[in-house]
């Protein structure tokens, strides 16, 4: 075909590879059919399985590290909870490379320590701060029972376990909206640079457009766990990059138009 000469000249970043797979934005998020919850985890799968290798020592090196991390008393879980947002930030990162035809390197773990590393942390902060308070409520409603059992004269173990067992599932009730607000915002900050309340605030609503479709995914996810925990936990050298693959893969589905 002949080139025209007096075309206006094309930007090299027009024909980078996968350019044309980023689709266009949609800041606040689309509803997808039930079904995409297993398109979401067989779109994690196809991510490990284009570098299965580097997943895996991404996985044993996260492992060995948050082990490291949280062997240090009292600090160390506070670490991990604030730094847990920017590994996944910098996965995220991973994602899209392999999406568009790049490498995936090691050196993504730690690829949200090079940008808006202070956003990623903040969602930490927002992590720790919230199920402090869950646990807190959680410990008020046991606690303050069997004092209150005690203090009267009668048995302090007689419904415990019934309260306990409502504690719970009132814990599980408050830490499902935390859950929502965190589960794309590291992705949404590092990969769309968005601010830390309102990644939070498009990462809770998208959930809620698709609550069904998690659904969908969380039985299949939950079972794959099962599996995946039986021979020592090794599956889990799998299922995490597949679970970290299927979080941009629901990011891709929910807030881009291809």
């Amino acid at each position: 075909m002949a080139t025209d000469p007096y075309a206006a000249p094309r930007a090299p970043v027009a024909d980078a590879p996968g350019a044309e797979l980023e689709g266009e934005f949609v800041p606040e998020g689309q509803a997808q059919p039930a079904g995409n919850g297993w398109s979401w985890i067989t779109g994690g799968w196809a991510l490990f399985k284009q570098n299965p290798g580097i997943w895996i020592l991404i996985v044993v090196i996260f492992f060995v590290l948050g082990l490291l991390i949280q062997i240090i008393p009292i600090v160390g879980p506070i670490a991990m909870t604030l730094l847990g947002p920017v590994f996944v930030g910098g996965l995220m990162i991973g994602c899209r490379a392999l999406e568009q035809g790049e490498p995936l390197e090691v050196g993504h773990l730690f690829a949200g320590f090079r940008g808006n590393t202070g956003k990623l942390v903040l969602i930490g902060v927002f992590s720790l701060i919230a199920f402090v308070i869950v646990f807190a409520v959680m410990f008020v409603m046991v606690g303050g029972s069997v004092f209150a059992a005690a203090a009267g004269g009668g048995d302090p173990g007689a419904g415990n376990v019934m309260l306990i067992l409502l504690a719970v599932l009132i814990g599980l009730a408050l830490a499902l909206p935390i859950y929502m607000a965190m589960w794309f915002a590291p992705a949404l900050v590092s990969l769309q640079d968005m601010d830390v309340v309102a990644a939070l605030k498009t990462s809770f609503f998208a959930c809620l457009k698709n609550i069904l479709t998690f659904i969908v995914y969380g039985v299949i996810m939950f079972v794959l766990a099962i599996v995946a925990s039986i021979p020592f936990g090794l599956g889990w050298l799998v299922l995490a990059p597949v679970l970290i693959g299927s979080v941009y893969a629901a990011y891709r589905d929910i807030f881009f138009v291809r």
